[in-house]
């Protein structure tokens, strides 16, 4: 799955829209989050992990890396 897919995901579990993503991303951070900004790092894949780190965290969710004991 890619980025764009993932949060995508949780936006519909947390049934939150970009726009809401981007107002409370701005809210928590005191920086401006845009919904087309968003869309275009989603759309280019250019989106850097501290910033998915952080917007999952506005969603309530963490990003945790488990071992595949299966390779």
């Amino acid at each position: 799955m890619s980025v764009s897919e993932d949060l995508k995901i949780l936006l519909l579990k947390e049934k939150m829209t970009i726009t809401e993503l981007a107002a409370l991303a701005s809210e928590k951070s005191g920086k401006a989050y845009t919904v087309f900004g968003i869309s275009q790092k989603l759309a280019r894949s250019s989106m850097k992990y501290d910033e998915l780190k952080f917007l999952a965290s506005v969603l309530g969710y963490k990003i945790k890396f488990e071992k595949d004991d299966n390779l």
